[in-house]
């Protein structure tokens, strides 16, 4: 029998749910380990996804609680794009990735999971790096703990 590893998620299982809007908390949170916070400017932030689709997965927010793409200014996109740019060459470096998913689930049709404030989904990829798993175990397999990987990546932010 093969057995999957994901210690963090019984820290969500069992704790208490945050109130709010995760973002918004991560924006008045410090940079640290704790709060999964890599890189914060005047406009935006990056920080590791908590439940990733793969190890790295991280997610560039602008700083505004902003829903809509529309609503952003241009000096958001720019840093945004600018953030996104530095995770990818961060997450290239450290944990060389065959290939990457970037984007932005938009809306609740697009499978959005907070739709309140839009964020881009910087998710590294492995060839043949889940197999099989996501589609008919229902399951994803992150082979590296969240901590490491957050010590990993804080060198390049």
């Amino acid at each position: 029998m093969d057995h999957l590893w994901a210690p963090w998620r019984i820290e969500y299982i069992l704790g208490d749910k945050p109130s709010g809007c995760i973002f918004c908390q991560a924006v008045a949170a410090d940079k640290s380990e704790k709060n999964l916070v890599l890189a914060k400017s005047k406009q935006a932030l990056v920080i590791m996804n908590r439940y990733p689709y793969n190890s790295g997965h991280l997610m560039v927010v602008p700083n505004r609680h902003a829903a809509q793409f529309e609503e952003l200014t241009a000096e958001e996109h720019a840093e945004l794009m600018r953030l996104v740019s530095k995770s990818v060459k961060a997450l290239k470096e450290q944990l060389q990735p065959d290939g990457f998913n970037i984007g932005i689930n938009f809306g609740i049709g697009a499978g959005a999971g907070i739709r309140e404030h839009i964020h881009w989904h910087v998710v590294p990829r492995w060839i043949e790096d889940t197999n099989f798993m996501p589609v008919l175990g229902e399951t994803r397999v992150v082979p590296e703990h969240l901590k490491n990987t957050y010590h990993k990546l804080k060198l390049y932010f």
